[in-house]
């Protein structure tokens, strides 16, 4: 079928006088050009009669049809031509001013569709927006033009200025929008004035400087005066807030203007315009922090003043709030509920205000002890509105001020201190008041906040969505104050009970599971004599839920009675303790139980054992039967017994049937479950209480010989340790299966690159014991590990872990140490090279190494002769294996033999390295006492060694300098504090590299010393060598990573500098010439990139002391940095942010910013014929970083305040290219 003919037997449809015709007219043309663009394109007469076709059926009589004309139109405008996208525009631009009210509409929605569905890139899209935009503003400027299309061509002027902002704000653009759209501010319509308002802003962000001063000077600043017209006032407190949203850079220059006539306005006596300035000023708080600050007392005061404006009720006064709250609830529900005024707006006032002094808990953390003096009181008497939606949004306020202080508030007093502290506060009311810190503030405050929030859930009227949010308050305040509500429990007893006693429903499931949470959480953090008078209260309607048939309230009882359980331990007897085993128990008997029930029932049967063996162990063990099924998932069961196993004294008949049940779980093929599986092995065989049976390892090791490969290292780490155990439990039954079944695999296995971490430590701990368990084994295992690796193709061989083995077999059995050393010097010696003779060397020099570390050598001196010799070989592998034995024969006797090697470092510039290299051994491995005894004698040739040298060879120096630090910090840091202004960059740059590893050790013993001079060394961040700041860059990361407590007090001086380090510095950007081509160099690179690692460090271990607002303003420099490996330290950075409640709120606010730097990588460098195939994987890459970024950013509820990011996220679901991968990401 030709396209011709097609289009016009489409044509046909859409003439025709059926409706249902035209209509499948339409969708057909829509389904074609979807299908294939191209049949579409071809002949343009005939293109250009469907395309009139289409636009006469935006004005059919059949609302259906003009729909599906509006859709076509969508497709059409992504592929016609310019002079037939003129005619669409010129087409809809006329029907929009017509005085048909259908047509109007229709063709509203028509050019907002078209608009929508411009592609982003193309030939016509500039066009469409040069014809549009002028057009569009035209009609807004036109005086005659009716409101309701004012309202949609605003709508359609919104799309164009989000989508294609540089095409609307081109200076030549007649009329300009600024000045078409300012005059509707005064419209008499609201609904046109608020539409303009929306626009306005969104434009003003790329709007010319001199337009948007034009702005503020004629239509923001006049009408923020005290004696402006109300309205007027209303309008323009409406645009501040908008702006401030989209671009509150805009006005920074004028805030000191608009703020304060902003505060002025809200005293005025007029609802409308009060609300709006709250809202106002709450957006100026999350969008422009620092800009607010001068003004915050005068906004916590109005937020305070204004939370209690209700003046249509005539309540208690201020000072009564609290005698109110302990007013009997029955009298205080019948006033409420008898009070009723339709037309009473003042709750929007009270919940502006809410928001508002959220906005500013929110902000500023760090004025959080005030907080708790002048809002938390205020909040507090709020608890009470009678507007429910204002009463949950001071709930969800004081929410946000627990969180805050869980995150900022530093570490609470635990409750024995705390005790001790008010004891002695009682005893000597003279002595120096307790701290005010935001603890002790909130912990004063607890019991006027718990009275007057338990008032409100007590009213038998309170509906679901209440109950729920005052458990989560409730929640919320243990989570920062463990044990706090000894005092309430009558009341949350009550309470818990009139909730629980109803059978969930849809609409109650989330109560239900709420207050089973907080009932969990008050058992875990509260002593058992506080709840212990309530438990008859509770464990009925508690054993009611465990009984539910919605599963998730079922499993979240069982939780909670496993809360009670481990509170209340040891249960001797109780009730409620032998009907919850009848309940567990029943739930297990019971084939088809929802799986997270079962699990959770499984997890109170241990703990039943474990806290209540008085009342379990009389029921015959007949609960091991359902729990131990090899059926279904056996996760939870395989827990359960590791649980009980571990604590609890089992008897041999116990733990042998769930061993040989273990044993059957191993058989399954499936990897899912196998290291719990095999964590439940070993700690069932170390229960054995006379000894494992002898008929248990010929049966279990066969079994476990599967796992002994490099298939899954995980696995062969828990198998090695099983074979271990057992060679330590059971060595005569265990030895002739593993050497009969295992030893050859292991000898394979010894040498596998792979094998590394916990499988290694794994493999030497097995061959110690197989040592152990037969001694003459050893004289054998060590020529098997060397020749299974000698055979060993050479690229996967590992000497060093072969090497490591042996050493542990003769460390096991000495007695074959003289041997072994013989053997392998013998291969030393240079005379017997061969072809294969480097693999050998390279192997003997590790093996002597491993031995020398626990051997003292001192008699073997041409052993050690010879490898220093080999400081001089050809061959690398040979020269570092050398470098390792020479180190660690030292350690064997220092005294003989570090003096040779500092004197070959010393003589021989050649052999520096190498013999840096021998020293750091002996520095890593020798013990603390072998290392303070040469520490002195190492210092200063370490230091001369480091000057003047190489980077690789400084960087040694400074490690061996770090760790000699540790050993004696008070003669040694002051050593290195001494020389941090010497004139040498090499000798800073070792001072600054040594703290550095100084630093990674964790120990706290030279804590104290260390904080005193910590600044001192940082401080090199500023030091003018660029090789010094990144190191001192790199000593920072350290710190805050393994000793955050040292620097978190000194952040407000070290940010500043770290936030410098991040900018791309055009002066260490250089070109070089590669040939034909010229590459650039950035050498701050290396310095940039450790200044964001660090402050991604610093994310997870200082969050506290952080100013989002200023650190959130950077975070665009890293997603918008030249270099790749930066922005990718950037989407992680974005990806940490969003995944936090408290600090996803501030990037909520700063999505838009972020969206264009997004996009742009996301769409990544246009495709040449130049771009090579590395380029192409670099670039998909990148995109991927930025993909799990925004779909991380995706996740965090922007409530509408980010358009531009919800576009983006809207377009790259769609995008043909990578849209199925970003769904997946989002898990759609």
């Amino acid at each position: 079928m030709t396209k011709t003919y097609l289009m016009n037997s489409l044509i046909e449809k859409m003439q025709s006088p059926d409706q249902d015709f035209r209509f499948m007219g339409l969708n057909d043309l829509m389904s074609e050009i979807k299908q294939d663009p191209a049949s579409f394109i071809g002949d343009e007469p005939t293109e250009t009669k469907v395309l009139k076709q289409v636009l006469s059926l935006v004005e059919d009589r059949i609302s259906e049809v003009k729909n599906q004309a509006v859709k076509c139109l969508g497709q059409l405008i992504k592929i016609i031509r310019e002079t037939q996208m003129e005619l669409v525009v010129d087409s809809l631009i006329n029907f929009s001013v017509g005085k048909d009210d259908e047509l109007r509409d229709i063709s509203g929605l028509a050019l907002k569709t078209i608009t929508s569905e411009l592609p982003l890139e193309g030939k016509i899209t500039p066009r469409a927006c040069a014809k549009l935009a002028p057009k569009l503003l035209q009609q807004v400027s036109n005086t005659e033009t009716p409101p309701e299309t004012l309202i949609e061509t605003l709508s359609t002027l919104s799309i164009l200025i989000t989508r294609f902002p540089a095409h609307v704000s081109d200076p030549a653009l007649t009329p300009h929008p600024l000045p078409a759209i300012a005059p509707l501010l005064s419209h008499s319509r609201p609904a046109v004035r608020k539409r303009a308002i929306l626009t306005l802003s969104q434009y003003v962000p790329v709007a010319p400087p001199a337009l948007v001063n034009d702005l503020l000077q004629n239509h923001i600043l006049p009408f923020l005066a005290p004696n402006a017209n109300l309205e007027k006032q209303r309008t323009t407190v409406h645009l501040v807030a908008a702006i401030i949203r989209q671009a509150p850079q805009q006005l920074t220059s004028v805030y000191n203007d608009i703020i304060p006539g902003v505060i002025k306005a809200v005293q005025r006596d007029d609802d409308e315009l009060r609300e709006g300035c709250l809202q106002a000023l709450e957006t100026l708080l999350l969008r422009s922090p620092t800009e607010a600050a001068p003004f915050l007392s005068s906004i916590v005061q109005i937020g305070s003043q204004f939370i209690k404006y209700d003046p249509n009720y005539a309540g208690p006064d201020d000072g009564e709030d609290e005698k109110m709250a302990d007013a009997d609830d029955d009298d205080d529900d019948a006033d409420i509920d008898e009070y009723s005024d339709d037309e009473d707006t003042s709750y929007k006032i009270r919940r502006a205000s809410t928001k508002l002094l959220a906005a500013v808990i929110t902000t500023r953390p760090e004025l959080l002890t005030s907080l708790y003096k002048e809002v938390s009181p205020v909040l507090i008497s709020r608890f009470g509105d009678r507007e429910k939606t204002v009463r949950l949004e001071v709930w969800a306020t004081y929410g946000i001020l627990l969180n805050q202080t869980s995150m900022y508030g530093g570490l609470p007093q635990s409750q024995e201190n705390d005790s001790a502290i008010r004891k002695r506060k009682r005893d000597s009311e003279e002595r120096m008041d307790v701290e005010e810190t935001p603890h002790t503030l909130l912990r004063s405050q607890v019991s006027s906040l718990s009275k007057a929030l338990l008032q409100q859930l007590k009213s038998p009227k309170a509906p679901p969505p209440t109950l729920q949010a005052g458990f989560q308050l409730l929640y919320a305040l243990l989570g920062v104050l463990p044990g706090c509500l000894s005092n309430q429990i009558i009341s949350i007893a009550a309470i818990s009970q009139s909730v629980l006693i109803q059978s969930p429903a849809t609409s109650t499931s989330a109560l239900h599971l709420t207050c089973l949470s907080f009932i969990a959480l008050y058992f875990a953090t509260h002593a058992p004599g506080t709840f212990s008078m309530s438990l008859p209260t509770l464990t009925p309607v508690l054993l009611k839920s465990a009984g539910e048939k919605h599963p998730r309230v079922a499993s979240e009882a069982f939780r909670v009675f496993s809360a009670l359980l481990n509170a209340t331990r040891p249960v001797k007897n109780g009730e409620w303790a032998e009907r919850l085993y009848d309940q567990a128990f029943q739930r297990l008997s019971i084939h088809d139980t929802d799986a997270e029930v079962r699990g959770c029932a499984e997890d109170c049967i241990a703990d039943l054992w474990i806290c209540a063996p008085d009342v379990i162990k009389p029921k015959g063990g007949k609960e091991w039967q359902a729990i131990c099924r090899t059926t279904g998932n056996t996760g939870g069961a395989v827990r359960v017994v590791t649980k009980v196993a571990r604590d609890v004294e089992m008897s041999d008949e116990w733990v042998n049937c769930c061993v040989e049940w273990i044993m059957g779980l191993l058989k399954k093929s499936e990897r899912g479950g196998k290291p719990e599986i095999f964590i439940a092995l070993d700690t069932l065989l170390k229960r054995y209480s006379s000894g494992v049976p002898t008929d248990l390892p010929p049966t279990l090791v066969p079994q476990i010989k599967s796992y002994i490969s490099t298939t899954d290292i995980s696995l062969l780490s828990h198998a090695l340790t099983i074979i271990t155990v057992l060679l330590e439990l059971s060595p005569i039954a265990t030895f002739p299966e593993v050497e009969r079944e295992l030893l050859g695999d292991i000898y394979q296995i010894a040498h596998s690159p792979l094998v590394s971490g916990a499988a290694l430590d794994s493999l030497l701990m097995f061959f110690s014991l197989l040592v152990q368990a037969d001694s003459q084994i050893a004289t054998h295992v060590v020529p098997s590990l060397a020749t299974s690796a000698e055979k060993a193709n050479k690229s996967d061989a590992n000497l060093a872990n072969v090497a490591k083995c042996i050493g542990q077999v003769v460390q096991s059995a000495q007695g074959v140490a003289a041997g072994t050393i013989a053997v392998y010097s013998k291969y030393m010696k240079k005379s017997s090279k061969s072809k294969s003779a480097t693999s050998v060397v390279v192997l003997s020099l590790l093996i002597v190494g491993e031995l020398g570390r626990f051997i003292d050598m001192s008699k073997q001196q041409d052993t050690f002769s010879s490898t220093i010799e080999h400081f001089a070989a050809e061959e690398e592998e040979i020269r570092a294996a050398a470098a390792f034995a020479a180190g660690n024969i030292a350690i064997g006797n220092l005294h003989q033999f570090l003096p040779a090697i500092l004197r070959i470092a010393e003589s021989d510039p050649h052999k520096k390295l190498l013999s840096l290299h021998a020293l750091k051994e002996v520095v890593t491995h020798c013990s603390h006492g072998q290392l303070e005894g040469v520490a002195e004698q190492l210092w200063a040739p370490l230091f001369q060694y480091s000057e003047d040298a190489e980077d690789s060879t400084r960087n040694v120096a400074a490690a061996c300098l770090g760790k000699l630090t540790t050993t004696h910090p008070t003669r040694y840091l002051p050593q290195l504090h001494s020389r941090i202004h010497d004139e040498n960059p090499a000798a800073r740059a070792t001072v600054v590299s040594a703290i550095r590893h100084t630093l990674a050790e964790s120990s706290p013993s030279y804590d104290e010393l260390l904080a005193s001079l910590i600044m001192d060394f940082l401080d090199l961040i500023h030091d003018k060598d660029l090789n010094v700041r990144r190191l001192a860059l790199s000593a920072l990361n350290s710190a805050a990573r393994t000793k955050p407590h040292l620097i978190r007090d000194h952040l407000p001086t070290l940010l500043p500098s770290l936030y410098a380090e991040m900018k791309v510095n055009p002066d260490l950007i250089r070109t070089v010439q590669m040939g034909p081509w010229t590459h650039k160099v950035d050498d701050g690179l290396d310095a940039r990139k450790t200044a964001w690692e660090t402050l991604y460090t610093l994310l997870d271990t200082c969050l506290a002391k952080l100013d989002l607002s200023i650190f959130l303003s950077h975070l665009l420099a890293a997603i918008s940095d030249p270099s790749d490996e930066i922005k990718v330290i950037g989407h992680m950075l974005l990806a940490r942010l969003s995944a936090s409640p408290t600090t996803s709120i501030a990037l909520a606010q700063r999505l838009d910013e972020l969206t264009p730097c997004l996009e742009s990588t996301m769409r990544g460098t246009a495709v040449t014929k130049d771009t090579v195939k590395q380029d192409i994987e670099r670039a998909a890459e990148l995109r991927r970083s930025t993909m799990r970024a925004v779909a991380a950013l995706s996740k965090i509820d922007s409530a509408g305040s980010a358009p531009k990011f919800d576009a983006f996220v809207e377009e790259s679901r769609k995008n043909e290219q990578w849209g199925l991968e970003f769904r997946e990401l989002l898990g759609h």
